[in-house]
């Protein structure tokens, strides 16, 4: 049995690309978004993907139907816990892990997909998740200003994830920002999906959520920390897709 799935969220809309195509096909200098992610992956030993899709869902399905990927459909857009949850009857105790990454979210690197489930497996968390520390949102780091913050507790754990529109403004001055990677375990997700709620700003099922619950239970949640803001951005509106080719071609050419 492989130990480890990888689930690739791709149900997105994208309304703000002021496109009819899922967000996770933008094009982005030739390559669309999650074709980038899938060829990262495709560079790693994880080879069982499950990839998410929503809105015109089949154009993606039609994309990489000749992969050997798994698809499951979000009917509703209900957040990124329900998109999760899509797939729990198919993945149930195949896996020890699932690690969870964002279809509009092109840069993730080999390392950090490694890094990541190595660092799950060793600390045996039921949740490890990547974390990005900016020294500020100024410049290029302008677009992780509406990311999740990261709040510790007094032992430099994470305690939780507050989402930008339900942060105070001393929540939103800080710059340890949530990338949304997660290693989970199997026997924990499925289980604790269950108990996240919608009473946020946006009625959605947060898989954030979680890290709170993980708490709750007196459960450790195990973090990486990376400052490399060219890998972790998303890529969710017109500007940030400019932004991300500009940082591309001025990666590619240094």
């Amino acid at each position: 049995m492989e130990k480890n799935s990888l689930i690739i969220l791709a149900a997105g809309k994208g309304k703000r690309m002021n496109s009819d195509l899922p967000k996770a096909l933008t094009n982005l200098n030739g390559i669309c978004l999650i074709e980038n992610l899938l060829n990262t992956i495709n560079k790693t030993k994880y080879k069982d993907v499950s990839i998410i899709v929503g809105f015109n869902g089949q154009m993606i399905i039609e994309r990489f139907v000749d992969k050997s990927y798994n698809f499951f459909w979000q009917k509703e857009q209900l957040g990124t816990g329900h998109a999760v949850k899509q797939a729990e009857e198919f993945l149930k105790d195949k896996y020890d892990n699932h690690l969870i990454l964002n279809g509009d979210s092109p840069f993730t690197s080999k390392e950090t997909i490694e890094n990541i489930i190595d660092a799950h497996e060793t600390d045996k968390s039921v949740i490890t998740m990547a974390t990005l520390k900016l020294e500020n949102f100024q410049g290029d780091n302008n677009c992780f200003c509406h990311f999740g913050r990261i709040i510790r507790d007094n032992n430099g754990d994470v305690l939780k994830i507050v989402e930008f529109k339900d942060a105070t403004e001393a929540e939103k001055n800080i710059t340890e920002v949530n990338p949304a990677i997660y290693c989970i375990s199997d026997k924990w997700i499925w289980k604790n999906l269950e108990k996240i709620k919608n009473n946020n700003n946006q009625n959605e099922y947060y898989l954030t959520d979680l890290i709170q619950i993980a708490r709750l239970e007196g459960l450790r949640v195990n973090s990486i920390t990376s400052c490399n803001a060219f890998e972790m951005m998303g890529v969710n509106t017109s500007d940030e897709l400019l932004k991300a080719q500009e940082i591309y071609q001025k990666t590619k050419n240094s």
